[in-house]
């Protein structure tokens, strides 16, 4: 697989502090970005955001603003995920990277970085998606991947798709194993299944009991 640091790019380079804002706006104009990164003598110091230099005075420096530089950044040791959570908790569709002497060497694009996240077996490989819920207190990412192989299947990769103060809803990939022992296992262990399954032979009991009701109350 391809590794995440070939998709650094310098197609454009850094914004220097010493440019005027009136060229920095102009470069934002002709561009996509949201945010993009400012270097003083080769090192970074912070982005300056598109909606931020729309206000700013075109006769003034960026040097001059350097007081709204955001420093987010990732490494060029720093895994995908990580730099996925970066991209989201920032609102960027641009992260500047740097090396371990903080020396900026080019930057990433979303993206590209979702092209990398496809290219991943949790996305590429087939496999069923299983979504359950559980009260976050009670949660256990170890007791759900027992589940899974407890039942022969393989987890191409799991994460946390939805939480807030009471649950959390957990997303599972899922290769091989017999998908209906592993949904009722997970009931048994008091998980909610969020996402439907033709192979879910509780929601097909219940089916078959509605419909017989129904053709009961017409008689």
């Amino acid at each position: 697989m391809t590794e995440i640091t070939e998709y650094i790019t310098n197609d454009f380079r850094a914004i220097d502090s010493q440019e005027s804002i009136s060229t920095v706006q102009a470069f934002f104009d002709g561009s996509h970005f949201s945010h993009f990164p400012i270097i003083e003598e080769g090192i970074y110091i912070g982005s300056i955001a598109a909606e931020d230099i729309e206000t700013f005075d075109p006769e003034k420096k960026v040097n001059d603003y350097r007081f709204t530089l955001e420093g987010f950044f990732a490494r060029t040791n720093t895994i995908w995920l990580d730099v996925l959570e970066v991209f989201a908790k920032n609102h960027t569709n641009l992260i500047p990277v740097l090396d371990e002497n903080n020396v900026y060497v080019g930057y990433y694009e979303i993206e590209d970085i979702l092209k990398f996240f496809h290219e991943t077996p949790f996305l590429k490989e087939p496999g069923a998606i299983i979504v359950v819920k559980k009260p976050i207190l009670d949660y256990s990412m170890s007791q759900i991947t027992q589940i899974v192989e407890s039942n022969n299947g393989k987890l191409l990769g799991l994460f946390i798709s939805e939480a807030d103060v009471e649950s959390v809803e957990v997303t599972l990939k899922i290769t091989l194993g017999a998908m209906n022992e592993i949904i009722q296992t997970f009931r048994r262990y008091d998980y909610e299944i969020i996402s439907e399954h033709q192979e879910d032979s509780y929601i097909s009991n219940l089916k078959e009991r509605s419909d017989y009701l129904d053709k009961y109350l017409n008689i």
